[in-house]
C-alpha cells in the first residue's frame, strides 16, 4: 500500500460522512477556531474591533490602521520627494542617468522580506525605533515607481515642443516648469498610485520581523501565534480596505488637479 493510501481512505470517508451529514456543512460555519474562517466570520471580526471597541483601544483595527498608516504616509512622503528628486537629476543630468538609473533598478531585486530585518536591527542597534524605521521601508518600496514614472513624464513632451520653446528663447528652468512639469503629471500621478500602495505594504512587512505590538503586521502576528485566523484575516482586510481607500483619494486629487490644468483625467 502506498503512503498516499491512508489518505485517499481518510479523504473518500470525509466526503461521504459529508454526504451522509449535509449538517456538517453548516458547522463549518461555525467553528470557533478554523482554519480558514468564513467570509462571515471575518467580517463579524472587523465589525466588532471597528465600530464596537474604542479607536484608542489596542483591540480596536481602526487603532492598529492608524499606526501603519503613519508610517505609511511618511515614508510615502520621502519616497516621493527622493523618486521626484532623482527622476529630475535623471533627466537634466547625463551622468546620473547613465549612473543612478541602474542602481535604482538594481536595489529593487533586493528581497524586502531580507532588507527589513536588516535595516530594523541596523536602526535599533543605533538607538533608531518607534515609526522612523518603518518609513524607511516604505519609502525604500515606494520611490522607485515615482523614479520611473517621473522620467517618463518629463521626456513625454514631443521634440516639436521643445524647438518652439527654444524659439522663444526658454531656458532649461523655464521649459521644466512651463513644459516638463505639467507634462508629467499624468505619470505621476499613475506613479503615486503605485507607491501608495507599495508603501503600505512596506509598513505591514516592517512590523512582522520586529514583534511590533501595533499594526496591521501586529495584529497579523497575533492571529497565527495565537490560532487565531479571524484576526489575521480581518487585519488583511483591512489593510486592503486602507490600501483602496488611499488610491480612492489620489484619484481624486489626480482628477482635480488634472482638470484645473485643463488636460483631464487619465483612465
Amino acid at each position: 500500500m502506498t503512503p498516499e493510501a491512508p489518505r485517499d481512505r481518510q479523504a473518500y470517508t470525509g466526503l461521504t460522512l459529508v454526504i451522509k451529514n449535509p449538517a456538517i456543512i453548516a458547522m463549518t460555519y461555525t467553528l470557533i477556531r478554523p482554519r480558514l474562517p468564513s467570509p462571515h466570520q471575518v467580517a463579524i471580526e472587523m465589525y466588532e474591533t471597528i465600530f464596537t471597541k474604542a479607536p484608542t483601544s489596542r483591540r480596536s483595527l481602526v487603532y492598529h490602521a492608524w499606526v501603519t498608516l503613519s508610517a505609511t504616509l511618511l515614508g510615502f512622503v520621502m519616497g516621493t520627494t527622493m523618486g521626484v528628486l532623482l527622476a529630475v537629476g535623471i533627466v537634466y543630468n547625463r551622468t546620473m542617468d547613465k549612473s543612478v538609473m541602474p542602481w535604482a533598478i538594481t536595489s529593487q531585486t533586493i528581497p524586502i522580506l531580507a532588507l527589513a530585518p536588516m535595516i530594523i536591527v541596523m536602526l535599533g542597534a543605533i538607538g533608531i525605533q518607534g515609526l522612523f524605521p518603518k518609513s524607511i521601508i516604505s519609502a525604500y518600496l515606494s520611490f522607485f515607481p515615482v523614479v520611473v514614472g517621473m522620467v517618463k513624464g518629463l521626456r513625454s513632451p514631443d521634440r516639436m515642443q521643445l524647438d518652439l520653446l527654444r524659439t522663444y528663447s526658454a531656458n532649461a528652468h523655464q521649459g521644466f516648469w512651463k513644459l516638463r512639469l505639467p507634462a508629467s503629471m499624468p505619470y505621476l500621478f499613475a506613479s503615486l498610485k503605485i507607491g501608495i500602495s507599495a508603501a503600505l505594504v512596506g509598513a505591514i512587512v516592517a512590523e512582522l520581523p520586529t514583534g511590533a505590538r501595533a499594526g496591521f503586521g501586529a495584529r497579523m502576528l497575533v492571529g497565527d501565534q495565537y490560532g487565531q485566523p479571524m484576526v489575521t484575516w480581518a487585519a488583511l482586510f483591512g489593510a486592503a480596505i486602507t490600501a483602496a481607500l488611499l488610491v480612492a483619494i489620489l484619484s481624486w486629487i489626480e482628477r482635480r488637479t488634472l482638470a484645473r490644468m485643463g488636460m483631464g483625467a487619465t483612465a
